[in-house]
């Protein structure tokens, strides 16, 4: 009981934190809207956001919110795949569905829960497929840490195509100084602290590896290990490298192809598609659930670089946002939730 109101409390804090991004961006785009209902002389009881954002909604295109729901669903299947040659490159042959559903069950649990997704996938695939958590864990991290290399990739991909739109909103908002963070005594006592701590474990690891704890901490970072990897161990690297460029560019297009559905959004091109998508991926990475409000915040700055107005990129991020989240990750979550305890009743894992 306590540790499920512990969970319920962390659920509500990340959500509310969510929420509270979406608040506070609304308020903001609010204000701007009504200022500008005011400037086009729009009596104030004609000019509500939420009922325009609404109108925007019904007014998308389902056909494409249909094609942006198939690419997430090949995107995922593509993840599937290739989370499949991770497994089996450690010795466990898995059942491809019982790889996509868990996915989609740990997509389901991040939208309640920023980042324990991965925490259910690994846990819930572990269970099924009877290969052990810290191995699972290990493949699941370096999924994601493809993911990542993707993502820089795509990131700097779009600095070189649209290098005066990104640099110039670089070069205005970004605040970051990286030496200044070096240099303040905070850090210095960190790295100096860590540094002391691992010379004392390293002196001492002959009497510290017998204590049951550690022992225990030692096999984990093992099969952690080997599952991490794993992607050494893969035969077939064209193959996984098919299987990562098919995920990216679903991610691409599902967000491209959503141009199309909004008519303030249609006349962009292709590497504008590229940039919102990056503004968009940033915003995810943020611990909101499902990028609730950090999502919609950035897929609202790129777009204006475009000459997109507010009011409208907050309709177009609302579009995208809750066709992905309703018609794909609750979707497939739910139906996830639903099949895995039957699909699996009577199935006994193989090693490959």
């Amino acid at each position: 009981m306590r540790n499920t109101t512990i969970t319920l409390l962390k659920i509500l804090i990340f959500l509310s934190i969510g929420l509270g991004i979406l608040y506070l961006l609304y308020n903001s785009l609010n204000k701007k809207f009504l200022e500008d209902c005011a400037n086009r002389g729009v009596p104030l009881e004609d000019c509500n956001l939420i009922e325009k954002v609404w109108l925007d909604i019904k007014s998308a295109n389902p056909f494409w919110l249909l094609v942006i729901v198939f690419c997430f669903f090949i995107s995922n299947v593509s993840r599937a795949l290739r989370w499949q040659q991770l497994t089996e490159s450690i010795g466990y042959k898995t059942r491809l569905l019982n790889n996509f559903h868990t996915i989609m069950l740990g997509y389901f649990a991040n939208l309640g829960f920023p980042r324990i997704g991965e925490v259910v996938r690994a846990g819930s695939f572990s269970k099924y497929e009877n290969v052990p958590f810290e191995k699972t864990m290990g493949t699941v991290v370096m999924d994601r840490t493809l993911d990542m290399i993707c993502l820089l990739s795509v990131i700097g991909l779009a600095f070189i195509l649209e290098f005066d739109v990104l640099y110039g909103y670089l070069k205005e908002n970004a605040s970051f100084d990286i030496i200044q963070v070096l240099q303040q005594p905070w850090f210095i006592a960190l790295v100096v602290l860590g540094l002391i701590g691992l010379g004392v474990a390293y002196a001492r690891w002959h009497q510290l590896k017998e204590i049951p704890f550690v022992r225990k901490i030692q096999q984990l970072v093992i099969g952690f290990a080997e599952g991490f990897v794993s992607v050494t161990r893969v035969k077939n690297k064209p193959l996984l490298i098919g299987y990562t460029v098919t995920i990216w560019l679903m991610y691409y297009l599902m967000t491209y192809l959503c141009f199309s559905a909004f008519d303030p959004t249609a006349g962009l091109g292709p590497q504008a598609g590229l940039m919102i998508f990056v503004f968009g991926s940033i915003g995810m990475v943020i611990p909101s659930p499902g990028g609730l409000g950090s999502y919609h915040g950035m897929v609202i700055v790129g777009l204006v670089l475009y000459g997109v107005a507010e009011a409208d990129a907050f309709s177009f991020a609302m579009i995208i946002f809750f066709t992905i989240n309703i018609f794909g990750n609750i979707l497939f979550g739910l139906i996830a939730l639903l099949l895995l305890p039957g699909y699996n009743k009577n199935y006994e894992p193989a090693r490959a």
